[in-house]
């Protein structure tokens, strides 16, 4: 591996990683879908603590298996690896253990995938202990059949008195222990399900109904559901997949109606099925409510995308069927022209603020006129 220059933020003192990001797409999908989600991908690497040193985008007939790109980008990236002075390369696509394996070897670099980078954030963004072995689960079932092929020296047998003849790998020896480490998770990931259940199941037979704000990440839940309970202690962050833990809270709409209002792990293009299965048990809490808020960022340009991305999560959660109420967060960052092309092309949504109280108001007449019904 070649040497590095050590960068470092003079705000945090901490070293930046430098990173290419890599996008491939079929000859079929528009190149500013190509950009829009490296865009994203962008985003995702600076929650990390990262930093964008180049981009690749090479759109092919047909994806390759081994590599992923061709020889001629693989070469053209190297290139710009030594240029660039990159110490790693990001591709936005889920990469196979192969095409892992083959492109660290090609490159001479640590490479990443998608997924990967989403959860090292959801790594450092894990406080409550579920979060942390949701996190840990999530990482388990993506590392398991990605540890064959990580270099010679895991594969080695043992040496020495009492490890002759056959013996065990230390390849095979690693997969034996993450296999078990996944076991004592689910474990105590079920009893914790378990916990969870018995105090939705006391929720559910009260009176009180359930409400859950739905989204992109980064979208302001947090922040709205901190305005609507008056809760300032609620974590709030400019950052991706701030919130992982479900934040619940007791809201009066009026003195004579109060919800309960959830909080939830925001959606994303490309969602790793890891994550949506580690994080089954607190995407139940969507499932169970009988009214969502789906918040948008209206300043955000890719609004209807990201709008698009997050009823697939829904869907594939099974929530698509719960009554919603669509509402444009941060209309005080766009202009009075945005605001009527956005309520044009939605009529039936609302607009607001999280951080003006005063923009509140249709949003919680709408919540209690749903529930009435």
């Amino acid at each position: 591996m070649r040497t590095k220059t050590i960068r470092t933020d003079p705000s945090k003192g901490n070293h930046l990683e430098r990173a290419i990001l890599v996008g491939v797409g079929t000859k079929d999908l528009p190149v500013d879908e190509i950009h829009q989600s490296l865009d994203e991908l962008s985003d995702l690497l600076r929650t990390a603590g990262g930093v964008v040193a180049s981009r690749l985008i090479q759109r092919v007939d047909k994806v390759r298996s081994a590599m992923l790109l061709g020889s001629g980008k693989v070469e053209e990236l190297k290139q710009m690896i030594e240029e660039t002075e990159a110490d790693l390369v990001v591709f936005d696509h889920e990469l196979s253990p192969t095409q892992l394996r083959n492109l660290e070897a090609g490159l001479d670099c640590k490479v990443l995938d998608r997924t990967q980078l989403i959860l090292d954030i959801f790594a450092l963004h894990a406080v409550s202990r579920e979060g942390k072995l949701q996190v840990e689960m999530a990482q388990m079932q993506y590392m398991l059949p990605r540890l064959i092929g990580m270099g010679k020296a895991l594969s080695r047998l043992g040496g020495g008195i009492g490890t002759r003849g056959p013996g065990e790998t230390q390849l095979e020896a690693q997969r034996r222990a993450a296999r078990q480490r996944m076991a004592q998770l689910r474990l105590v990931l079920q009893k914790l399900e378990t916990q969870r259940t018995l105090q939705r199941k006391k929720r559910l037979e009260g009176p009180i109904p359930i409400v859950s704000i739905v989204g992109y990440t980064n979208c302001g839940k947090s922040t709205l559901i901190r305005a609507l309970s008056r809760d300032e202690e609620i974590y709030v962050q400019d950052a991706l997949f701030a919130t992982l833990s479900p934040v619940s809270r007791r809201v009066f709409l009026d003195p004579k109606t109060q919800i309960i209002l959830n909080d939830t792990v925001g959606f994303i293009r490309k969602l790793p099925h890891t994550i949506i299965q580690a994080f089954h048990a607190t995407l139940e809490e969507i499932r169970v409510s009988k009214l969502l808020i789906h918040l948008v960022d209206s300043s955000d340009p890719n609004l209807d995308k990201k709008i698009s991305e997050s009823q697939k999560v829904l869907t594939e959660i099974g929530a698509h069927e719960i009554p919603r109420i669509l509402a444009f967060n941060k209309i005080d960052l766009i202009d009075h022209e945005r605001r009527e092309h956005l309520q044009m092309a939605f009529p039936q949504s609302i607009q607001i603020s999280a951080l003006h109280k005063e923009t509140l108001f249709p949003l919680t007449a709408q919540i209690m006129a749903h529930l009435k019904t």
